[in-house]
């Protein structure tokens, strides 16, 4: 698969959205299905080569709604807000719980470059040369080769849906010559499609990433106009470490106060600042424990 330069695209109001032939069409046979994923990862591709589109909370966006999906395949209540919680507001010595271990796997997961080390540290229940068994186990194009490392995993370890989702995408990373992990496959696949096998296999995932690509196109656009708000009222931010602290919104998915380089008041304050220049939003609804993101 060739993918077309992204060079060309290089402001929010240039930044490509889905064409509608992609978005609107059904296919039926498994080459229209191929076919449309190729060209929904084709124009993502294109997005996320914008320096404009906040890589890191992109990414960081996309492995809460992965960890929400695997979360949801063993029947556990636990949505965005909840496993927000449940890593933003642990106290030193407490455990996440399941849930948020799933939360934790995927956000370690996309932080840093593809390697072994990298994913071994996302999944240390397993060892390097076993990640890198499993991603030798993928040849051919990319969805083929994402696809043949999901089966690999959950050939050898029938219930490790989170490892082998992630090591898919880590596989069809590395394809498309992406630097980081992107979560596409957890969100739209559903729990029966994973324990099909072979061609089954391969159309459920054709079909997940054609629907994941467009939601991840929509929300780099979304983040980028986001952004591009956040560091045009930074200059208004007077507080000693406001640098910082608007640093840290623009890469992760949500953020406490007490994790901003500032005393705990002068956090807040820069956090209710920040929403009253319709920079950031309260994303809890509380009126304590908040937490706060672009």
């Amino acid at each position: 698969m060739t993918f077309a330069r992204p060079d060309h695209i290089c402001d929010l109001d240039t930044l490509p959205r889905m064409p509608a032939w992609v978005t609107s069409a059904r296919a039926e046979t498994p080459e229209d299905v191929a076919f449309l994923s190729g060209a929904a990862l084709n124009h993502l591709h294109v997005v996320l080569g914008q320096s404009n589109v906040p890589q890191a909370l992109l990414r960081d966006r996309l492995a809460l709604q992965a960890a929400v999906a695997c979360v949801g395949f063993s029947v556990r209540p636990e949505r965005a807000g909840e496993l927000r919680d449940a890593v933003h507001l642990l106290r030193p010595g407490d455990l996440p719980g399941p849930a948020g271990e799933t939360c934790l796997t995927w956000r370690r997961a996309v932080e840093r470059p593809v390697s072994i080390k990298a994913l071994g540290r996302a999944l240390p229940a397993f060892e390097p040369g076993q990640i890198a068994a499993w991603l030798d186990a993928g040849k051919g194009l990319p969805v083929t080769r994402a696809v043949m490392v999901l089966e690999a995993v959950l050939r050898e370890v029938p219930r490790a849906d989170v490892a082998g989702l992630i090591l898919a995408d880590a596989a069809l990373a590395q394809a498309l010559g992406w630097d980081h992990v992107v979560p596409l496959l957890a969100a739209a696949l559903k729990l029966a499609a994973l324990r099909k096998q072979g061609d089954d296999l391969r159309l459920a995932c054709h079909r997940a990433l054609i629907s994941s690509a467009i939601e991840a196109v929509r929300q780099a656009a979304d983040l980028a106009r986001r952004a591009a708000h956040l560091k045009a009222v930074a200059p208004k931010l007077r507080a000693k470490g406001a640098g910082d602290a608007v640093e840290m919104f623009l890469t992760r998915d949500s953020v406490a106060p007490s994790a901003l380089p500032l005393p705990d008041r002068a956090a807040r304050r820069l956090c209710d600042r920040l929403v009253d220049l319709g920079a950031v939003r309260e994303l809890t609804g509380r009126d304590t424990f908040r937490l706060y993101g672009v």
